[in-house]
C-alpha cells in the first residue's frame, strides 16, 4: 500500500516537473487584420532578444513578460513575403514556433507572409495549379547524383501531344534548389500569370547551383551537359534555343550570365536578377570578351538585367549593363526601388514570365 502511494507521489512530482519545464503555448508570427504582426519568442534565460527582418530598417527589441515570453508587434507591414529571424544574445536564430522556414544553407531565418487586400502575384489563388516534382538525375560532369525541382504547368500530360518551352531558374548564393518555390513562390506566380493569359504555359527547372567541392564553374557544365539532356529526355519539351530560357538571382544571376553568354546557341532568353559577378568564371568569360554582337543579337531574343536602386550590388550591376551596351549587346534593363531581396526577386520573375517565349 505504501509503495503504491509512493509511486503515485513520484508520478505527480514528475508531472509537475515536466509542466514546469514546458514552455507556454505561443503563436508566432501572428498577422493581424491591420497588417501589423506580433512576433514571440520564449526564453527565461536570455538577456536580450531582438527581431531582424526585411520589413525593418533596423532590428527592434522584444519585451519579456513574467513567464519568459518575449514579444513585439510591428505595425503596418506592406503586404509581401519577408524573411526574418530573432537575435538572441547576439546569435541569430529562426522562429521556433514557425514551420515556414527560409531554404538556405547559411542563414537561419523564418518567413512571414502578409496578405494584400487583393491577391498579390505570388498569392495562392483559385486558379488551375501546376505541380512541383523533386527529381534525381545523374550528373556526369560532377560524378554524382543530384536533385532538381521541376514545375509543370496546369493540365500537364507527360504522354500528351503538347510540348512546352523550358525556363532554367537558378537560386541565389547559399540558397538551395527549394528557395525559388518555398520563398520565391515561382510555381504560384507561374500559375497565376498563366491563368491570366499573361504567361505561356512552360516547364520551370530549378537546379542546385552549389557544386562544391567541385569548382563553381562546373555548374555551367552540369546545366548544359546534364540537366538539359535529363529534362529533354524525360519531359515533352520544344526543341531549339527559342524555347529555352535561363534566369537567376544574385550568385545565380551571375551564373545566368556565364551560362547564357557561353551558350547563346542554346538559350534564346537570358534574364539576370541583381547578378553577383565578382567571380573567376565571370572574369574569365567577360574581361577580354570580344563578342560577335550581330550574331548574339540574332540568337538571343531577350536579354534583361534587373536590380533595385538600394541593392548593395546596384553600382556593380550598372557597370555590367554598361559593359554589355558597350559591346553592342541588346539589353533591356529593369531598374526598380528596393534592395537585394526576394521581394524584388518575385517582381523580376513575374516580369520575365510575361516576356519570354512570346
Amino acid at each position: 500500500m505504501k509503495s503504491s502511494k509512493l509511486f503515485v507521489l513520484i508520478l505527480l512530482l514528475l508531472g509537475g516537473f515536466a509542466n514546469a519545464q514546458r514552455p507556454p503555448a505561443i503563436v508566432s508570427p501572428q498577422v493581424h487584420a491591420d497588417k501589423s504582426v506580433t512576433f514571440k519568442y520564449f526564453s527565461k534565460t536570455a538577456k536580450e532578444v531582438k527581431l531582424s527582418g526585411e520589413f525593418l530598417k533596423d532590428p527592434v527589441s522584444l519585451s519579456k513578460d513574467t513567464s519568459g515570453v518575449w514579444s513585439v508587434t510591428v505595425p503596418s507591414i506592406t503586404p509581401d513575403i519577408y524573411p526574418y529571424n530573432f537575435v538572441v544574445d547576439g546569435t541569430g536564430v529562426s522562429d521556433p514556433n514557425n514551420t515556414y522556414v527560409f531554404a538556405n544553407e547559411r542563414f537561419k531565418r523564418s518567413i512571414v507572409e502578409i496578405p494584400g487586400d487583393k491577391p498579390l502575384v505570388h498569392s495562392l489563388q483559385n486558379v488551375p495549379h501546376g505541380k512541383v516534382t523533386y527529381q534525381l538525375y545523374n550528373s556526369k560532369s560532377l560524378n554524382t547524383t543530384r536533385q532538381v525541382l521541376v514545375y509543370t504547368p496546369p493540365n500537364f500530360d507527360a504522354s500528351g501531344k503538347t510540348k512546352y518551352p523550358v525556363l532554367y531558374l537558378i537560386h541565389g548564393g547559399s540558397d538551395t534548389e527549394e528557395t525559388w518555390t518555398k520563398v520565391g513562390k515561382a510555381n504560384l506566380i507561374a500559375d497565376n500569370l498563366i491563368a491570366q493569359g499573361k504567361a505561356k504555359p512552360m516547364i520551370i527547372v530549378m537546379p542546385y547551383g552549389n557544386v562544391r567541392p567541385a569548382a563553381m564553374p562546373d555548374f555551367t557544365k552540369d546545366v548544359v551537359n546534364d540537366v538539359i539532356p535529363f529534362i529533354e529526355a524525360n519531359y515533352p519539351v520544344k526543341a531549339g534555343s527559342e524555347n529555352r530560357a535561363v534566369a537567376g538571382f544574385s550568385v545565380g544571376g551571375g551564373q545566368t550570365l556565364n551560362i547564357g553568354f557561353t551558350n547563346t546557341d542554346k538559350f534564346g532568353y537570358i534574364c539576370s536578377y541583381a547578378p553577383f559577378t565578382a567571380t573567376e568564371e565571370f572574369k574569365k568569360n567577360f574581361d577580354n570578351w570580344t563578342p560577335n554582337a550581330d550574331l548574339i543579337n540574332k540568337q538571343v531574343k531577350l536579354f534583361t538585367i534587373s536590380v533595385g536602386t538600394d541593392d548593395f550590388l546596384y553600382e556593380s550591376v550598372k557597370k555590367n549593363i554598361a559593359m554589355f551596351e558597350e559591346k553592342k549587346i541588346k539589353i533591356k534593363p529593369l531598374i526598380v526601388s528596393g534592395g537585394h531581396t526576394w521581394m524584388n526577386c518575385k517582381l523580376f520573375l513575374a516580369n520575365s514570365l510575361q516576356e519570354i517565349f512570346k
